[in-house]
Formats: structure tokens, C-alpha cells, sequence
């Protein structure tokens, strides 16, 4: 466990430690582990419709374990870290809820909806107009 008893940083550094020591991980790409992120977010929700939370539980650490191999790929080729994941989803929440993060008013969830489809839309419209490369 790490100093700070992060169970997250454990168990990404768990994966550095398997792509290290196993074949089988080692080899494995964004590409192809496409069928395993898809059979996990299948499961997540079987199990949110089954109604069990002990299966949720389980099921939300077989998803994590995508983000989380996702992510140490991607640190292993310098592209981005899964604190950087972590730090987009923060920024992201916070632009599309501003109801909360910022001056907007929302008394209702349809009005929230409609703040959070307003910020992505404006996110996209801004991708769309960057100079790509």
C-alpha cells in the first residue's frame, strides 16, 4: 500500500506491476481490449438490473480495471496518466455543472439537463473550431 493509503494509486501501480511480470498484460493494447471494456459495461449493467449491490460492487471494479490498464498503457507511451483522467473528469464536471460550480441557477433536474447539454455542446463546438495537429 502507498504512504498515503490511496487504494486507487495501489491498485494502479498493481497494474504497472502486471504489465511489467505478466505476458499476457504486457501485450495487450487499447485495441485489443476493446471486448473486454464492452463485456465489462455489459456486466455493470446486468447488475445495476439485478438489483444486487454486492454484484455492482464487483462489477464496477472489472470496469475500473479497464480505465485503470487503459490508463497505464497510456503512461507507458507518454500520453497522458490516470491522474490526468481523473483531473479531465473533475474539470469536465465542473464545467457542466455550474449550478454547483458556478453562478448558474437550476431548480429542477430538467434544468440541470439542460445546463450540462448546453456546456457539451459548447465543448464540442470548441474542438470542432481548434486548429487540429
Amino acid at each position: 500500500m502507498t504512504p498515503d493509503g490511496s487504494a486507487l494509486e495501489d491498485f494502479a501501480e498493481q497494474m504497472r506491476l502486471l504489465r511489467r511480470e505478466c505476458a499476457w498484460k504486457r501485450e495487450q493494447t487499447h485495441t485489443s481490449l476493446i471486448p473486454f471494456v464492452r463485456e465489462e459495461a455489459e456486466e455493470v449493467v446486468e447488475a445495476i438490473e439485478s438489483g444486487d449491490p454486492a454484484a455492482l460492487c464487483d462489477e464496477l471494479g472489472d470496469l475500473l480495471l479497464q480505465v485503470v490498464i487503459h490508463a497505464v498503457i497510456a503512461e507507458e507511451a507518454g500520453h497522458f496518466t490516470l491522474d490526468d483522467v481523473a483531473r479531465g473528469v473533475i474539470a469536465k464536471m465542473e464545467r457542466r455543472n455550474p449550478h454547483v460550480f458556478g453562478d448558474a441557477v437550476a431548480t429542477d433536474a430538467a434544468e440541470v439537463l439542460r445546463l450540462w447539454n448546453a456546456a457539451k455542446a459548447a465543448e464540442k463546438a470548441e474542438k470542432r473550431s481548434r486548429p487540429s495537429g
